[in-house]
C-alpha cells in the first residue's frame, strides 16, 4: 500500500509529487545499496547492525561521505519519515543510498544521494509462520563470488528472475545457486539448516548478502547453547536437512515445508524464535 510521504536527502515530501533525475546512476547502473528495516514502537530492530552493513558497503563502493552523512543522521531521517506517515507503531523501511548523477566514467559527485520509503505491515508477519513456506531451486541464475557478492545492492536482477520463477512455480520464495553450484540464499532471506540438532547456514565466502538477521543469530545463539557451524549447502545437503528455516530483517524466521520428506519437524526452529523475539 503507497503512503502519502517520502523522503529524498532529508526533505520530506509528498510522495505523488517526488521526483529523481532520470541521469542517476542507480537508475542507470544499479549503483547503490539498500536497508530494509523493520521499525516497532518507534524503534528502529538490529540498528546497529544495519548501520554496520550499510557504512562498509558504502566504503566497498568508493562513496564519499561528507561530515553529515553520519548514523545519527538517517536514524532520525528514517523516524521522521515513519512518524510523518503515522507508521511509528508498526512499519517497513526501505532506506535506499545510491549514486547521483553521471556515466560509469564522468562522475559529477562520489556523495551518497538517499530516498526512504515505509510501508505498513501485519503483525501477523512477525510470528513463527504455521504453514511451511514452499521453495524450489531457481534454475539457469548463479550467482557470481566476488567482492560485491555480500552486499545488499540495488543491482538485484537475478533475484527479481528467482522471484518470477517462483511466481511460475506457485513458490513462496526461491532458492539461489552460486557459480559453484551451492545453494547460498532465497530471493529475500538468508538460509539456515538443522541436521542432528546442529545449525548450519553457508559462510559469507560462498556469496550470500550479508544478512542482518542472519549476523544476529549468528551472535545470539552459541549464548543460547546451540551449535552454529559455517559451511557450503548443496542440495543433498538441504534435501537431507532435520529442519530449514530462512531469515531476515522484517519476517525474522520462517521455517520451510521439507522438499522431498513428509515429516515437518520444528522443534529447534521453533525454540530459537521463542527464546530470541518471545518477550
Amino acid at each position: 500500500m503507497a503512503v502519502p510521504f517520502i523522503n529524498i536527502n532529508g526533505k520530506i515530501l509528498p510522495a505523488d509529487k517526488a521526483s529523481l533525475s532520470i541521469d542517476n546512476r542507480a537508475f542507470r547502473y544499479g549503483y547503490g545499496l539498500f536497508e530494509t528495516i523493520l521499525v516497532v514502537d518507534g524503534a528502529i530492530q538490529l540498528a546497529e547492525l544495519h548501520w554496520q552493513r550499510l557504512f562498509k558497503g558504502l566504503l566497498a563502493l568508493y562513496f564519499t561521505l561528507p561530515k553529515h552523512f553520519t548514523e545519527q543522521a538517517l536514524e532520525e531521517a528514517v523516524l521522521q519519515t515513519v512518524e510523518k506517515n503515522e507508521l511509528s507503531s508498526l512499519c517497513r523501511v526501505r532506506l535506499q543510498v545510491y549514486a547521483g548523477p553521471g556515466g560509469l566514467y564522468d562522475t559529477v559527485s562520489q556523495q551518497p544521494l538517499f530516498l526512504i520509503e515505509c510501508f505498513p505491515l501485519d503483525a501477523q508477519i512477525l510470528t513463527l509462520n504455521e504453514n511451511g513456506i514452499t521453495t524450489g531451486i531457481a534454475e539457469r541464475l548463479n550467482k557470481s563470488i566476488d567482492a560485491l557478492s555480500n552486499l545488499k545492492s540495488t543491482n538485484a536482477l537475478i533475484y527479481a528472475m528467482a522471484a518470477r520463477q517462483a511466481k511460475n512455480n506457485k513458490w513462496n520464495d526461491a532458492l539461489i545457486l552460486n557459480d559453484k553450484g551451492n545453494i547460498i540464499e532465497s530471493t529475500i532471506a538468508n538460509i539456515f539448516w538443522v541436521k542432528n540438532k546442529i545449525i548450519h547456514t553457508p559462510p559469507l565466502a560462498e556469496g550470500c548478502v550479508a544478512g542482518v538477521m542472519r549476523a544476529y543469530l549468528l551472535q545470539q545463539l552459541p549464548a543460547l547453547d546451540y551449535t552454529v557451524l559455517e559451511k557450503p549447502l548443496t542440495a543433498d545437503m538441504l534435501f537431507s536437512a532435520d529442519e530449514v528455516f530462512l531469515t531476515n530483517a522484517i519476517r525474522r524466521i520462517k521455517w520451510v515445508k521439507p522438499i522431498n520428506k513428509k515429516n515437518e519437524d520444528v522443534q529447534v526452529t521453533s525454540a530459537i524464535y521463542k527464546q530470541l523475539f518471545m518477550h
